[in-house]
């Protein structure tokens, strides 16, 4: 039998379809269909929040029940809107002919990731123009607060109750103004990056104390040191939720760009009729 022999380095030709492997548009299509399902799921997730909530005491659901039901709203509201959008992408997507059957399932599940990454960025975009808002204006209020005698802080409800006095009337409001800023400054400078106030500090936030509300100095440095406790374990409060959120958000992402990829499996299974009998096979 004779033996075709073929020159060294020339192989088969191998046709590749002149398909493209992404078709955009279908990816497009899916990414708004979540971006805006998942308007419609956080507008009804913020109606369901204040249904729950009351601030009456002993009456609606605890913070706790509140911070959890929340996150399970987050991964079942990433979950819908995420499987939407990558099942359209899957549907919607051209046809490969001549593609082999598990290169198709593999640009499947990259048709919904991509609509998923891509609903992910535009929503964080959509997300981020109204904080940017937001945060200019609270710089551009902040920069008028230095100026003007009436402003506030966020350290100045507990000056207010470092400078409560036991008999308001006989308060002397002279200064007034001038001794809650100073606090002001000094808790919020002590309590930055995490620290609070020094032994100096406190000294002299009990004399200012004693000095404006009548007390003697035992009386002002304990109710000095109840105000700094309290702000810690506001401080502190704070801190968990914020963890608590990331985490939620991030757990929801991640199950978001699962389902995105799963259903996108589906779309385009069923877009070639091959969904529930797809065989690995060349």
């Amino acid at each position: 039998m004779e033996q075709v022999m073929r020159p060294v380095g020339v192989t088969n030709d191998i046709v590749e379809p002149s398909v493209a492997g992404v078709s955009w548009a279908a990816v497009l299509a899916g990414a708004v269909a979540s971006c805006a399902l998942t308007m419609v799921l956080l507008s009804l997730g913020a109606g369901l929040g204040f249904s729950v909530v009351s601030p009456w005491a002993n009456s609606g659901v605890s913070a706790t029940t509140f911070e959890i039901g929340t996150g399970l709203y987050f991964i079942v509201m990433a979950m819908i809107s995420s499987a939407v959008g990558g099942y359209l992408a899957g549907r919607l997507r051209n046809r490969w002919l001549g593609v082999e059957s598990h290169e198709v399932l593999f640009r499947d599940t990259a048709h919904g990731f991509l609509a998923w990454a891509v609903a992910s960025v535009v929503g964080a975009i959509l997300l981020a123009t109204p904080v940017t808002s937001l945060l200019s204006s609270a710089t551009s209020g902040a920069a008028q607060a230095v100026s003007s005698s009436q402003a506030t802080g966020p350290m100045d409800g507990y000056a207010d109750t470092l400078l409560r006095r036991d008999n308001p009337s006989a308060e002397n409001t002279a200064n007034a103004g001038d001794t809650r800023r100073e606090l002001s400054r000094l808790l919020a400078g002590d309590f930055r990056n995490g620290a609070e106030p020094s032994v100096a500090d406190r000294s002299y936030i009990a004399k200012l104390v004693a000095a404006r509300t009548g007390l003697s100095q035992a009386d002002a440095e304990k109710r000095v040191n109840d105000v700094i406790t309290q702000i810690k374990a506001d401080l502190d409060k704070a801190r968990k939720a914020a963890m608590q959120l990331a985490i939620w958000l991030t757990l929801s992402l991640f199950i978001g760009a699962f389902s995105a990829a799963l259903a996108a499996t589906e779309g385009g299974g069923l877009r070639d009729g091959t969904w529930g009998k797809r065989a690995f096979r060349t």
